[in-house]
């Protein structure tokens, strides 16, 4: 029976340091970079695949729960024409509950339009461009 202790990590390093030429250590720090980055890539690959099909699923429900909301909208729509076309008829209520769709869609058209004028682009990337100092912008002259 050996009454030597198992080397410690710090220990076997320095034995493989001492043994093997700076070339073979060189050759095999790349090797596990290498080994590293390749298993980094596969894991990225597995993520987003899993976070894309998750995000697929979602928006797939999102898009059902839109044609849902059009058909509960629809036959709204339908239960109000026929409703009011037992006071007013049918051909004028139908009129009614068009114009009362047209109202909402240039309710909303003017909202959205007021909307997206107000964007003014990208802010905070603007701010960060006129922060970088002039000898780093090539392409610029002072005038």
């Amino acid at each position: 029976m050996s009454s030597q202790m198992p080397e410690t990590p710090g220990e076997a390093a320095h034995a493989k340091a001492d043994n093997n030429s700076l070339g073979d250590l060189l050759g095999e720090v790349t090797r596990d970079l290498s080994t590293l980055m390749r298993q980094e890539l596969e894991l990225a690959k597995v993520e987003l695949k899993q976070t894309a099909s998750r995000a697929g699923k979602g928006g797939g429900m999102l898009a059902g729960a839109g044609v849902a909301g059009h058909f509960v909208l629809l036959f709204l729509s339908v239960a109000l024409w026929y409703a009011l076309g037992q006071l007013m008829g049918l051909g004028w209520s139908a009129v009614v509950v068009a114009l009362i769709w047209g109202i909402i869609a240039a309710v909303l058209a003017s909202i959205g339009r007021k909307e997206l004028k107000s964007v003014k682009g990208m802010p905070q990337t603007t701010e960060t461009l006129q922060e970088i100092p002039p000898t780093l912008k090539p392409g610029e002259v002072k005038r």
